[in-house]
């Protein structure tokens, strides 16, 4: 429920009383001076459903009243009949759901937005946090770093601007969503840099086999649930009410994380690992504008008339148009990495299938498979397969001459294609038992 106060000159006096009489609406009204003095001024309060706001605000600005001051605050309780017949009128069959006004929708995202400065130095902490937590590897610290981010109101003020027309608050959500994503970027370059001037490279070499690094330099189609339901959620924390604390942590989740991530491949000198997580990052940026609209748009926070072509419709389909096939062009790269997952886990369960047909050989009575391993090459971010490690055990220190030239010529069978398979063998009479200390490797296939 909302209070309404609306102040207006005494000569629009009679407009807004008659408005009010039409919807059946109880108000008290009172006269008063204006601040200037130089002319009387009319303030007219009434209670209203959430749902009635917007409908009521909208039929007094038809009426020429756009341009009066209007102030809307919670109402915890109202006792008279005619308000609930009101609320009953505007519940749509029954369904009471809160409904947040154009008006009141606008000003919550407005609020959600930090003075730019305070916004620049807690995206840094964040930044600084969310840098060392990948690179040591540590979910919690990474989490924290999505909590201290101020990222729900940029994220959804540009879309919020573009459909009520609010150009100053469009243009301000695009300004912060851009310079937010590259002052994170920014300061995790830095970080990361002195991170490896001080020897800490948590991987050794290859930065990126770090854990909650690697699912961000080579993201899949999954990786956009995260950013769309981001933007869903978003949009229903401003115009239902939701907790805006739990779904500003989700918008973080979508950005900070892979933008830290573009900063450290960065500095590594992995520059096609860092393109893959900025392709992530650009992403889950259009991702979280498309929902946040198309969930807007099917609140019903459009233009209502069937023939109507106003500013807003125009913009509001022009935008989702721009970001829908802009985020289906960079999401191609996305569908040959989730491609590749596929192939790798169907070829691991391939050559599982061929190491123990090749093991029944009662030949090998005493070798027994321990681990089946595809590993990718380096090309990030569409990787492809390099070749399949096949760790077997034997109480024989010499290699089978045979069994990876089997187990090769079985693995290429089923799958069509030639791939480099690796025997590795460790010592041992049977699983549990120490192993020698050293390991015997065997490739077959590298030559064919």
């Amino acid at each position: 429920m909302r209070y309404l106060e609306i102040t207006v000159s005494s000569e629009h006096r009679r407009t807004v009383i008659d408005a009010l009489d039409d919807e059946g609406i109880e108000y008290v009204v009172t006269d008063e001076a204006s601040a200037s003095g130089t002319e009387d001024a009319a303030v007219v309060r009434f209670p209203l459903p959430t749902r009635a706001v917007e409908p009521v605000l909208d039929r007094l600005a038809d009426a020429g009243l756009e341009n009066a001051r209007v102030v809307v605050i919670d109402a915890e309780t109202v006792v008279s009949q005619e308000f609930d017949e009101l609320r009953d009128q505007y519940s749509h069959g029954g369904t009471r759901g809160e409904r947040t006004s154009r008006q009141v929708l606008r000003t919550k995202a407005d609020a959600f937005t930090p003075v730019f400065s305070v916004y620049l130095v807690m995206l840094l902490i964040s930044a600084v946090v969310a840098t060392a937590g990948l690179l040591s590897d540590s979910p919690a610290v990474v989490v924290g770093s999505m909590v201290i981010a101020p990222l729900l109101g940029p994220a959804l003020a540009a879309s919020v601007g573009i459909v009520t027309g609010d150009d100053d608050l469009q243009s301000r959500g695009f300004r912060y969503q851009t310079i937010g994503v590259a002052v994170v970027i920014v300061a995790s370059i830095a970080i990361a840099m002195l991170a490896r001037l001080g020897g800490l490279e948590p991987g050794g070499v290859d930065i990126v086999v770090v854990a909650e690094l690697e699912e961000r330099v080579s993201p899949n189609l999954l990786s956009l649930a995260v950013a769309l339901g981001a933007g869903v959620a978003g949009i229903l924390s401003l115009t239902r009410g939701f907790s805006e604390a739990i779904v500003g942590v989700m918008i973080a989740a979508a950005l900070i994380p892979p933008a830290a991530a573009v900063g450290i491949t960065t500095a590594w000198g992995m520059y096609g690992a860092a393109l893959g997580a900025l392709l992530l990052v650009v992403v889950n940026v259009l991702s979280i504008n498309l929902a946040a609209l198309v969930t807007l748009w099917v609140a019903g926070y459009r233009p209502q008339g069937l023939f109507e072509v106003s500013p807003t419709r125009t913009q509001t389909i022009t935008y989702a148009a721009v970001f829908g096939i802009a985020l289906v062009v960079l999401a191609a790269p996305l569908v040959g990495v989730t491609l590749l997952e596929f192939q790798t886990t169907q070829l691991t369960s391939t050559t599982e299938q061929a190491v123990e047909s090749v093991l029944e050989d009662p030949e090998y009575d005493d070798v027994e498979a321990e681990s089946v391993e595809v590993v990718l090459d380096d090309e990030y971010p569409i990787r492809s397969v390099d070749r399949v490690i096949v760790t077997v055990r034997s109480p024989d220190p010499g290699p089978e001459p045979e069994l990876g030239d089997r187990i090769y010529d079985r693995v290429a069978t089923d799958t069509q294609e030639p791939t480099v398979v690796e025997i590795r063998y460790t010592v041992g009479e049977k699983r549990g038992e120490a192993d020698a200390d050293y390991l015997l490797v065997r490739t077959a296939g590298a030559d064919r």
